[in-house]
């Protein structure tokens, strides 16, 4: 099995690649880089010209922006059974495109105060941050995961938005967000990705002080 290449930054959204690396249970190293220094280097450039975390490399292919890469290492490692079954694919896909649509684009502006224009709501793909809200609780309302009973690499693209969105104030905490959370947080792979990017932010803390 060929080992997967890691760039991160523990304090970004390197986070939910690592949660989807430890659900899949797959070797990686990972290559930690700071915002304004490594991350903008050419070496690093050559691999995402974006300059941003996170990042893999599999096979020799890069992978950027997360939902790509949760996609990605659920096809690429099918034992660990978190790539959608058939009758899946459409609450899979349907849900990890708008998290990384409508929910990033929405909740940036709401986060920035940029306030949706009556006229010019259609031109959002989002319409107004209200009506996100709604649609992405609907994606969990009533079941246990995005596609049903089953958790699979949606939810943890989706689920990340949504850990992220509650705790830091991003998003309402909706009692569908509270149910579904308490299911996320309980899985053991978000633990173990959790304790390695906080033993990291408390080491780059101390080396700081």
């Amino acid at each position: 099995m060929s080992e997967i290449i890691f760039y991160t930054n523990p304090m970004s959204r390197g986070q939910i690649a690592r949660w989807m690396l430890e659900e899949i249970g797959a070797p990686y190293a990972q290559r930690i880089l700071d915002f304004g220094t490594t991350m903008k280097a050419p070496d690093y450039l050559a691999i995402n010209p974006m300059g941003k975390v996170p990042a893999i490399v599999h096979d020799g292919h890069v992978v950027t922006e997360c939902g790509a890469i949760c996609a990605y290492l659920a096809e690429a490692f099918p034992a660990a059974g978190l790539a959608p079954n058939p009758d899946e694919r459409a609450d899979y896909y349907r849900w990890m495109f708008f998290a990384a649509g409508p929910v990033e684009a929405a909740v940036s502006n709401h986060a920035a105060k940029v306030a949706t224009p009556p006229e010019m709501q259609r031109m959002y793909g989002y319409g107004t941050y209200e009506q996100m809200v709604d649609a992405l609780a609907s994606a969990v309302a009533g079941k246990a995961y995005i596609c049903g009973d089953r958790f699979t690499a949606a939810d943890v693209y989706v689920g990340a938005q949504i850990l992220w969105g509650t705790q830091f104030g991003t998003l309402p905490d909706r009692p569908e967000f509270a149910a579904y959370r308490e299911r996320l947080v309980a899985r053991e792979a978000y633990g173990r990705a959790k304790a390695i990017d906080e033993a990291l932010i408390a080491e780059m803390s101390k080396n700081a002080n």
